[in-house]
């Protein structure tokens, strides 16, 4: 059985843009089946998108299984291999077996999008290109954004209206405005709020002072004071210095944590883990607040 056409520029772009799915292969058939060995498909949220794997209701249970693996909240498995007698298990007249390989690609990779292109989020950037992760770096300044690393892992989008942006924001993004200050964060938060979105990470670079500011104008801008307070301000673990470097170091950690926390991946740390860190020295931590302030 080829190849069906289109299959692999299909993997291609959708693995570009950080798109999940799922490439259905019939690896086996015995007896009475309605396709080949070999036969292959692709599925994403929308439903099939290239390719066959037998038609009928063979092929609305492949779609369905492949389904329930893109919308498993936890990542789930990433693979999976099934055996159906296509008269027991799925209902058809046809007497034969199949065996199905799923395979999901992009399905855990984790997105972080953020507002901003200068030095803090440009050290962000390059530690997160190192990561499973799908990045996007929204800017209007196009210098900016061409300092950013070149990866697969990474779409820079350059953009006056970075309010605008928000409405393309996946409710599973994680959201970091590290702008040039005050008067172009706010208005990100501003929408954000407006649209009631609810992101599980949504974070400012600033003090504590910076904080207050920015909830008092979101209150004066008609956003429910229970809504104003839903943001981290400042962001990151309070490690390191000042330094660009360590803030973005201290940011991905604290973004890392909020990742396990809702994928409820979380564990203690085993006894090495815990010994290896009880003998680090203490002086790494400053107790400052995170991002320098």
């Amino acid at each position: 059985m080829t190849t069906p056409a289109g299959y692999h520029a299909a993997c291609a772009r959708l693995t570009r843009r950080g798109e999940p799915f799922v490439s259905v292969t019939l690896v086996a058939v015995q007896g009475s089946t309605p396709q080949d060995a070999g036969s292959k498909m692709i599925v994403s949220a929308g439903g099939l998108l290239v390719g066959t794997v037998g038609g009928g209701r063979i092929e609305r249970r492949a779609i369905e299984t492949a389904g329930e693996m893109l919308r498993d909240p936890t990542g789930g498995p990433t693979t999976q291999l099934v055996r159906w007698n296509l008269q027991t298990d799925v209902g058809m007249t046809c007497g034969g077996t199949v065996t199905l390989y799923f395979e999901v690609t992009n399905h855990r990779r984790w997105p972080v999008v953020v507002f901003g292109a200068g030095h803090v989020a440009n050290r962000l950037v390059r530690l997160l290109c190192k990561l499973d992760c799908r990045i996007t770096c929204v800017d209007p300044r196009q210098e900016w954004l061409d300092r950013l690393p070149r990866s697969m892992r990474l779409e820079p989008v350059c953009m006056n209206d970075m309010p605008h942006y928000v409405q393309q924001l996946g409710d599973d993004a994680f959201v970091l405005c590290l702008t040039m200050g005050h008067r172009t964060d706010r208005p990100i938060l501003e929408e954000i709020f407006r649209q009631n979105r609810r992101f599980p990470y949504l974070g400012v670079i600033g003090s504590r002072a910076k904080r207050s500011v920015l909830k008092r104008e979101l209150i004066q801008a008609g956003v429910p004071p229970d809504r104003a307070e839903a943001f981290r301000c400042p962001i990151g673990l309070s490690i390191g210095t000042n330094q660009p470097q360590e803030i973005a170091i201290s940011i991905a950690a604290q973004l890392i944590q909020r990742r396990d926390e809702v994928r409820g991946a979380a564990r203690t740390p085993d006894a090495s883990h815990v010994a290896l860190r009880e003998n680090l020295p203490n002086d790494s931590a400053t107790g400052i607040d995170a991002a320098g302030h």
